[in-house]
């Protein structure tokens, strides 16, 4: 739903996660510039203990509001930008609210209602999970 363009001229992202985004949605990001992607600019997933040589016109989708990222330096006059695409967690919680802002849906619950909602947030985090693919389910895609 939402975009962003890192003009640079030398993006660089310290380590970090996106933690209003929807924890498991993906989010894709592209890096752009001239630059030398044997020199720089690589993606580091550091929960995953992954460098990545990540070139010009590259995209990569990552679950960025979980998983720990970055991205190296470039050389001295080149040029990076990135584009990133993402979805803010707060607009499923606004749907699955009924269009309300939480604490106006919250105040409006019968007690009943707020236990039924409180299990289904410790329990969201399953459901979330249980939409990625398993290995075993990528490789009998390539049967």
């Amino acid at each position: 739903m939402c975009a962003t363009f890192n003009f640079g001229p030398s993006t660089v992202s310290f380590i970090h996660t996106d933690p209003g985004n929807l924890p498991y949605g993906w989010c894709p990001i592209t890096s752009l510039g001239p630059f030398d992607p044997k020199r720089g600019g690589h993606l580091i997933l550091w929960d995953l203990q992954l460098v990545i040589e990540f070139p010009p016109g590259s995209t990569i989708m990552i679950p960025s509001a979980v998983l720990r990222h970055s991205n190296t330096t470039i050389q001295k006059g080149e040029e990076r930008y990135s584009f990133t695409q993402y979805t803010a967690g707060g607009l499923f919680r606004w749907v699955d609210h009924g269009f309300q802002k939480e604490d106006e849906y919250h105040s409006n619950l019968s007690k009943e209602e707020a236990i039924e909602e409180e299990d289904a947030m410790r329990h969201r985090w399953e459901k979330g999970l249980g939409l990625f693919s398993t290995l075993d389910e990528l490789k009998n895609l390539c049967k």
